[in-house]
């Protein structure tokens, strides 16, 4: 009685296997045909040719490494700062010998983290956005446009975003003093190297010709916000750690994520293709970063504002903001998933990841409004 079932199931398994079959054939024939091309060729051509290949399995290689492995990714990486211990605001004046020869203020930790983030970005780990294969992409298809190999330089591209907001702040707030003294040199260089293409390697056609690689910038930024923070330690250039640069700084950042909250509202509504939306990672791997950068930034923003922080009584509501900035830090999934709110079986990773930087800027917005009163 059960014979009829069983032979039924083993016609289906049986035409599945076979269309596997075909399907790899298919995949393997230009393999396959190349294969039989370099066996007829003479040496000379086949060693050529084999130099060729081996060529882009390294560099492939290279990139498979480089995209899957994340070098120094540690989401609890401010607490190396050790930022707690320390009891002076940025630029403020912490000895002087008796004469009054020498002096010592401190160091701003915003330019010390966006220094370190951007070394995490371009030294610690390869820029992905500008290597040469992440540009031609996969058969010319742009690597966004994936669901491989792109979650780093999403990642990465988030981060960035919070040097480049930051290093804004920097030449036109925070290393100045109300808006009236000369731009800090160190801080102008920092600001223009930042803002540099994120995808420029050695060669470009718009403009035709050979370029400097976004890294090369992107490490001049971080020369020249360490070179900075060395002045203003020798007391020889400005942090004006006020409480409307502090509350200018917050709006900022809310605007910012607020940005990126709505990018993610937008795709979350529109498309809900679950784990099949390949610009869901891409979405959600920024998101990661901005939140993954701006936690170190605030962490060292309550540093160099410790006065303003402590006068103002800030420090319960400045402890809830980072908790849920690390809080955010915890989701990350093995694949990104934009699947209905209201669904069962696909999750959906990118209304998680709005409502925690909702979270994140009802708290700034809150901070905001505890220093403006």
């Amino acid at each position: 009685m059960l014979e009829p079932i069983v032979n039924f199931f083993a016609r289906v398994f049986l035409w599945i296997g076979r269309g596997i079959g075909y399907v790899v054939a298919w995949l393997a024939w230009p393999f396959m045909a190349a294969a039989r091309w370099y066996r007829r060729r003479g040496w000379v051509l086949q060693l050529a040719v084999g130099s060729v290949v081996l060529l882009f399995v390294g560099l492939y290689a290279y990139f498979f490494w480089q995209t899957q492995v994340w070098t120094n990714f540690n989401p609890d990486y401010v607490q190396a700062y050790d930022l707690e211990s320390r009891a002076v605001s940025a630029g403020e004046q912490v000895m002087a010998t008796e004469g009054g020869e020498a002096r010592t203020c401190g160091r701003s930790a915003i330019a010390e983290v966006a220094a370190d983030l951007t070394d995490f970005n371009v030294n610690q780990n390869a820029w992905i956005s500008s290597m040469l294969l992440y540009k031609t992409g996969f058969f010319f298809i742009d690597w966004d446009d994936t669901p491989f190999f792109d979650n780093k330089a999403s990642f990465q591209r988030g981060v960035n975003q919070t040097v480049r907001r930051t290093a804004v702040e920097l030449v036109d707030a925070l290393g100045r003093v109300r808006g009236t003294s000369q731009i800090d040199s160190d801080l102008q260089k920092a600001r223009e190297s930042i803002q540099f293409s994120e995808n420029a390697w050695y060669f470009g056609l718009d403009p035709f010709g050979p370029k400097i690689p976004t890294p090369g910038f992107y490490r001049t930024a971080i020369e020249s916000l360490r070179r900075f923070n060395d002045r203003l330690e020798s007391c020889e250039a400005v942090f004006d750690a006020r409480a409307d640069n502090l509350i200018q700084f917050l709006d900022r950042i809310a605007n910012d994520i607020g940005s990126t909250s709505a990018i993610l509202r937008e795709r979350s509504e529109n498309y809900n293709s679950g784990w099949f939306d390949t610009r869901a990672d891409d979405r959600f791997w920024f998101a990661y970063g901005q939140l993954y950068g701006y936690y170190g930034l605030l962490h060292a923003a309550r540093a160099d504002f410790e006065d303003v922080v402590n006068q103002r009584s800030l420090g319960s509501l400045w402890d809830t903001t980072e908790s849920q900035l690390r809080a955010a830090l915890n989701i990350t999934p093995f694949i990104i998933s934009n699947g209905r709110e209201a669904g069962w079986i696909m999750p959906t990773h990118l209304a998680t990841m709005g409502f925690y930087i909702l979270r994140v800027r009802s708290n700034l917005v809150e901070l905001r409004q505890v220093l403006d009163r």
